[in-house]
């Protein structure tokens, strides 16, 4: 592990030179930011030790000048007795861990120790991310369509930071699914997950379900309890149906957000708590936060990262990977061997507009799995719903008001136009269109557009 260390005490980086030597980094040294920036800027490192306070450039510009650039290594604060304030906000800005001065030889190696296994970590995730840029599919997630894939990727590139996540999309797309890939993605994979549903839990008790509460705070409280945030401390809390969480709350979490501490009913003293959110919501927020319904500090709070899902009918082209993917699922829970799909079935299941998304999907596939006869799913296996639409001159199969043909003729209509100003060249299409070449290919036969 490559590890540089920035102080403007000479016997400092002597002393930490000799110690880190002997427990196998290779060390380098600066005596001020700008020297550190510059050899940052020269050669990679895994793991920085940088000084609070230093002269002309201190710890905390170095930090946001670093980052600024473009720099990947964890960096580690190191603060004398009185400057903590200034290293605790030095981590708000990005930083991994702080250690006080005077400190001694142990406690700096074990710190090194749990950065360093949290910068392999980081490394596997860029290794991933690699995989899925170069168009490998989520083991986890089942996508061919542009919209899914690029969703897919942004989720890759953000997984390493704590940075906060908004996942939107109508009701059944997944939207829990594609924030438990970000954690498995992230380096807190190894720690909890932690989801909840802010419209499922009554007013009067999400408070106590997220922040605690300590004993005798209100009746009933027989103990102290530890909140979710607390239980996802370290790893990734999903606050489901953010839309939803009523406005007396939305200041406290908001606080939550911002100071990294969360204060139990009934306790005096604030907790810190380190639990990367995931925020998801089917409303519009930004209406809501229109007519003030949503508080607008904490909807930009937690719209640093935005992520759309779109509704199943947006995406004709995952329907039967889903088919499979969902059969295989449904097949191992249940101890049956995969069925096979008639053709008026399979051709039913893929007309349909399924209004529910996934989720009635894999409803609609379970109860047919349930009623199949002979390992075969017909058309009389699947839902009432599924089969009118099929047999509709107005369902996605035919008709002017087909979602499925319009969805492909203004697909088809973008296509081509990307060819156009390429050239012809599908490589520099497929960068326009923002999807993988393996991509542009499938849909040029789907759509069959010969240019």
């Amino acid at each position: 592990m490559k590890l540089l260390i920035v102080d403007d005490e000479p016997g400092l980086r002597q002393s930490l030179r000799l110690i880190l030597s002997d427990e196998q980094y290779q060390v380098a040294d600066a005596p001020d930011g700008a020297t550190a920036l510059a050899r940052a800027a020269a050669a990679p490192f895994d793991i920085i030790l940088c000084d609070v306070r230093m002269p002309t450039m201190d710890g905390l510009e170095f930090l946001r000048r670093y980052h600024a650039g473009g720099g990947t290594a964890l960096v580690i604060m190191m603060s004398a007795y009185g400057s903590e304030d200034a290293a605790i906000a030095a981590m708000k800005e990005g930083a991994y861990d702080y250690i006080a001065k005077p400190f001694r030889a142990e406690e700096v190696v074990l710190v090194l120790r749990k950065a360093e296994e949290r910068e392999k970590l980081r490394r596997e995730v860029e290794s991933l991310r690699s995989a899925l840029g170069s168009g490998a599919a989520s083991p986890h997630i089942v996508a061919e369509s542009p919209a899914m894939r690029a969703a897919l990727d942004v989720i890759a590139k953000v997984a390493p930071h704590r940075t906060t996540v908004l996942v939107t999309g109508p009701s059944g797309t997944g939207k829990e699914v594609l924030a438990r890939e970000l954690h498995r993605l992230s380096p807190r994979a190894g720690q909890p997950f932690v989801a909840v549903n802010c419209a499922a839990i009554p007013e009067t008790l999400l408070e106590s379900e997220l922040f605690g509460h300590v004993r005798g705070a209100f009746t009933g409280a027989v103990g102290d309890h530890r909140g979710l945030f607390e239980q996802a401390s370290g790893g990734t809390l999903f606050l489901d149906e953010i839309g939803d969480l009523p406005t007396s709350l939305q200041a406290k979490l908001l606080r939550v957000l911002q100071d990294g501490e969360i204060r139990r009913v009934g306790d005096g003293a604030s907790r810190r708590v380190d639990a990367r959110v995931v925020a998801a919501t089917a409303r519009e927020l930004e209406k809501d936060v229109a007519v003030g319904r949503f508080r607008e500090d904490l909807y930009y709070r937690l719209n640093v990262v935005a992520v759309r899902l779109p509704p199943l009918v947006e995406r004709p082209e995952d329907v039967p990977l889903l088919i499979r993917a969902l059969l295989k699922r449904h097949s191992a829970r249940l101890g049956c061997p995969v069925p096979e799909i008639e053709p008026e079935a399979h051709r039913a299941l893929l007309d349909h507009a399924w209004p529910g998304n996934v989720r009635e999907l894999e409803n609609a596939l379970e109860r047919a799995m349930v009623l199949a006869r002979g390992g075969v799913i017909r058309r009389s296996d699947l839902p009432h719903a599924v089969v009118e639409s099929a047999a509709s001159g107005d369902d996605r199969s035919g008709g002017d008001l087909s979602l499925k043909k319009h969805a492909g003729e203004v697909q088809g209509e973008i296509i081509r136009q990307a060819l156009q100003r390429s050239g012809g060249n599908r490589r520099q299409a497929a960068q326009l269109l923002g999807i993988s070449v393996r991509t542009l290919f499938y849909k040029l036969k789907e759509l069959g557009i010969t240019e």
